[in-house]
């Protein structure tokens, strides 16, 4: 037997489990904003060993943020994003992204190279599920690219990280 307001509870967390393309896009929108931000004002920081991995990190996120900028805008994909799709077990992590570490005036490479991992890896990890849910079309393409992309970003910091704090700093 259903106990009082039970049906109304699981309908609520049904909703809440479900989400649009739109609202997807949009945060993503924001995390690549974020992330831009963050590394743009990461460039005067941090040592002249990394300072050319952070800015091309800010132009890749622009870039990103971009192309997710102009796919929302598309007429063709109107009704798409309007398509709910389950929230990927990714979604909290990467929205918690958004909130940007104060690494302080004088980063040292160890910690801006972990905290970019980090969040690489949660923009790869969220943009691959992303691409698995998402119904064929040019949406999902944007989601494996994007995936693709973050999985390059967080390799290039992977290699870079071992070689600076591995290896003593050969970059």
């Amino acid at each position: 037997m259903t106990q009082p307001g039970q049906g109304t509870a699981n309908r609520i967390e049904r909703l809440r489990s479900k989400t649009t393309l739109r609202e997807i896009l949009e945060v993503a929108n924001d995390f690549e904003a974020s992330a831009r931000d963050f590394y743009t004002g990461l460039i005067p920081k941090v040592s002249k060993r990394i300072r050319y991995l952070v800015e091309e990190l800010a132009a890749e996120e622009q870039g990103h943020f971009d192309l997710l900028a102009k796919l929302a805008e598309r007429a063709d994909i109107a009704e798409q994003i309007k398509v709910e799709i389950e929230r990927t077990t990714s979604d909290s992590k990467f929205s918690d992204c958004l909130h940007l570490p104060n690494l302080g005036d004088h980063p040292d490479d160890q910690s801006v190279l972990q905290y970019a991992m980090g969040r690489e890896h949660a923009a790869m990890t969220h943009y691959g599920e992303l691409a698995n849910t998402t119904p064929a079309g040019p949406i999902r393409d944007l989601f494996v690219y994007l995936s693709s992309e973050e999985t390059k970003h967080k390799l290039e910091l992977e290699k870079l990280y071992y070689e600076t704090i591995h290896r003593g700093g050969g970059v």
